[in-house]
C-alpha cells in the first residue's frame, strides 16, 4: 500500500540523489520552488497532501528517472521520523508541563515517530484504564495543538483547574464543551467554555 510518507520520503530521495533540496527538484523540473516544501505536504487542518501526478511526471523527466526506479525509492523508502516529547497523562495535569496546550518545561521523555507536519506535536502516554476499550493502559497517543477540530474527534482536553481528560468531541457551543466518555461505564461532561484551558485533536494512537 502506498502510504504519504513513503512517497513524500521517495520525492526527498530523488532530491538526494542528484545533491538538490527539495527546492532545488522542484526548480529543476520547472515548477515552483516551494511545490515540495514539508509546509504544503500537510495542510494547516492537519490533513495530508499529496503531489500531483503532474509534479511527480516532471520531476522524473527533469532527472530523466524512470518510474520503474521512482517506485523502487517508493518501496525503500521509510517514513521520516523525530523525537516527540512523551508525558504520562496523569503527569500531565500537574506541574508546569504546557503553555497554553505547547509542551514545555522539563520532565518530558522522547519517543520516535514519523513527522506529521506539526512541530508541536508531542506524545501522551494513557495511565490506568479508564478509557477501556479503546485505550488501555501503556498505550500512546500522538496530539497536535494546531490541528483544526471537529465534531466526533478525539480530543484532550485541559481545565483551569489543572485537570488533563481525553474525551470525545460531542458539541462545542458558545458557552459550553460537551465532551462523550471513551468508556461506556463513564458519563458525558459538558465543560463551560470558561473552564476550559485548552483543547487538543488527538491525530494518531497505537491500540
Amino acid at each position: 500500500m502506498l502510504s504519504h510518507t513513503q512517497l513524500w520520503a521517495a520525492i526527498d530521495g530523488l532530491a538526494e540523489r542528484y545533491d538538490l533540496t527539495a527546492s532545488g527538484l522542484a526548480r529543476k523540473a520547472g515548477l515552483d520552488s516551494t511545490t515540495f516544501n514539508p509546509s504544503k505536504r500537510v495542510s494547516p487542518e492537519g490533513r495530508q497532501r499529496w503531489p500531483s501526478t503532474e509534479s511527480v511526471a516532471k520531476i522524473l523527466a527533469a532527472t530523466n528517472t524512470p518510474i520503474e526506479e521512482f517506485v523502487g525509492l517508493i518501496t525503500k523508502s521509510r517514513p521520516p521520523k523525530r523525537m516527540l516529547p512523551l508525558l504520562g497523562l496523569a503527569q500531565a495535569g500537574r506541574g508546569k508541563f504546557f503553555d497554553n496546550g505547547l509542551p514545555t518545561g522539563n520532565g518530558w521523555d522522547e519517543v520516535a515517530f514519523p513527522d506529521i507536519g506539526d512541530e508541536q506535536a508531542y506524545a501522551l502516554e494513557i495511565n490506568g484504564d479508564s478509557m477501556q476499550p479503546l485505550y488501555r493502559n501503556g498505550d500512546i497517543i500522538i496530539v497536535s495543538p494546531n490541528a483544526n477540530i471537529r465534531r466526533g474527534d478525539r480530543v484532550v482536553v485541559r481545565t483551569t483547574g489543572g485537570e488533563v481528560t481525553v474525551k470525545e468531541l460531542k458539541r462545542r457551543t458558545a458557552k459550553t464543551v460537551e465532551l462523550r466518555a471513551l468508556n461506556p461505564s463513564h458519563q458525558d461532561r459538558v465543560v463551560a467554555l470558561m473552564d476550559v484551558a485548552w483543547m487538543s485533536r488527538v491525530v494518531w494512537s497505537s491500540q
